[in-house]
């Protein structure tokens, strides 16, 4: 008995050593492989389950395909809506992929709302301001997206007619952030839907581990992936993450839609836990997706929105001359104060424009340089997550031929005791 407890102890742990050398730079060859099986299987299985149990969605899906091909291919008075709905349907997609591709990944997510949406927004705030419109988008759908920009990025602020806000010697604030809002509000929600559902994968996978029986399988691997991690933040990680399991009772509709609601880089931890303890899937999902794609979004928008058009700027003056009406002796130097400062702020705002060709000059060699360090950023972040993704793939198909290989020596080893 000791001699095969030996002999699997052994194997385990040649396996965990195979699986840590998978990777793209020791065995990229071998991780490319397992990677193409796991993928050829997930979508074997997929199409398995939809031609068995969806064979009404499956038929309804190929009718609306071919529909919409046909529409597509003919000429007529429907060809001005059907290119709509195409740039609508465009636009919601890749808004919605970026979301996914923000959250999913255990962590190691595409940061595409510092990469797309956060600049996007600052972008239209700041051109909202500086031509005192809001009315600058040809369509909703006109913002940033593959391959394509938006149209009014570019555009000279006489092309849109006279200013609609104007500012007050009394306020930085130029356009009301009531009124800019809405115009970037609908990219941002459905960013917040792609996110809520990125967040679907983990809550799955735990899921089937709790059916299957592996109650704690999920749970390892998530420790696994932040004990690599040393130093004060890897502590704190990791009493979070005590914490969160030792009150694992109070995971209800309340708490994932608290959890969601705030910037939290460990929500995967929630969702595997939800998984993990038999949360049903509407009350997870509907709660994530309140959470991200309509309080967690509005906050980051709000934010970069009042930065932007100088309305936090302006609270914080509000706040500072508040504070100083409070300290004794500052009262009577006050509205010296307060008027040097609105002296400055009209100095600011009427800065001189220089040269138009000194500026042109520069701004295409600072568009240059910008735009190359951008690009070179982004490709390296989707290279950074397309290998995380193909090395947890290869890995996890790596481990469960492991499993099993020990299953079956377990076999072999119980029939001959």
């Amino acid at each position: 008995m000791g001699t095969d407890d030996a002999a699997i102890s052994e194997l385990r742990e040649k396996h965990q050593i195979d699986l840590d050398n998978l990777t793209l730079t020791t065995q990229p060859l071998k991780t490319f492989k397992f990677f193409i099986f796991a993928s050829a299987l997930y979508m074997k299985r997929s199409l398995l389950y939809i031609l068995t149990k969806g064979v009404w969605f499956t038929i309804l899906s190929i009718l609306f395909v071919c529909f919409g091909l046909l529409l597509v291919a003919t000429d007529g008075p429907h060809e001005k809506h059907v290119q709509e709905f195409l740039s609508y349907s465009k636009f919601a997609l890749w808004w919605v992929v970026l979301g996914v591709a923000s959250s999913i990944g255990l962590g190691s997510g595409l940061h595409t709302f510092v990469l797309y949406l956060g600049p996007h927004i600052a972008f239209f705030t700041i051109k909202a301001v500086q031509c005192g419109r809001i009315d600058l988008k040809t369509a909703p759908y006109d913002t940033i997206q593959l391959k394509r920009g938006p149209s009014w990025l570019d555009k000279d602020c006489a092309e849109f007619g006279p200013p609609l806000f104007t500012s007050t010697p009394e306020s930085l604030v130029k356009v009301p952030l009531s009124k800019l809002l809405p115009q970037v509000q609908l990219e941002a929600i459905l960013w917040g839907i792609g996110t809520a559902l990125g967040e679907l994968p983990p809550y799955f996978i735990s899921r089937a581990a709790r059916i299957s029986g592996s109650k704690f399988e999920a749970m390892e691997e998530l420790d696994a992936t932040s004990s690599k991690e040393d130093g004060f933040m890897a502590a704190s990680v990791k009493q979070i993450k005590r914490w969160l399991l030792t009150h694992s009772q109070h995971l209800n509709f309340f708490t994932i839609f608290l959890l969601a609601s705030v910037p939290n880089p460990l929500f995967d931890l929630a969702g595997i836990m939800c998984g993990q303890f038999g949360i049903p899937f509407w009350k997870f999902f509907l709660a994530t997706l309140i959470g991200k794609a309509i309080v967690k979004t509005h906050i980051q928008t709000i934010f970069i929105i009042s930065v932007c058009n100088n309305q936090l700027f302006q609270w914080v003056e509000n706040e500072f001359l508040w504070a100083l009406e409070h300290i004794p002796g500052f009262s009577a130097i006050l509205p010296s104060i307060i008027a040097k400062l609105h002296m400055l702020k009209q100095k600011f705002l009427s800065a001189p424009v220089p040269g138009t060709a000194q500026l042109d000059a520069k701004a295409k060699r600072w568009n240059l340089s910008f735009t190359l360090i951008w690009n070179t950023v982004i490709w390296l972040m989707i290279l950074n997550f397309f290998v995380k993704i193909v090395t947890a793939t290869a890995q996890r198909y790596l481990k469960k031929q492991q499993e099993l290989e020990v299953k079956q020596l377990e076999k072999i080893q119980s029939k001959s005791n």
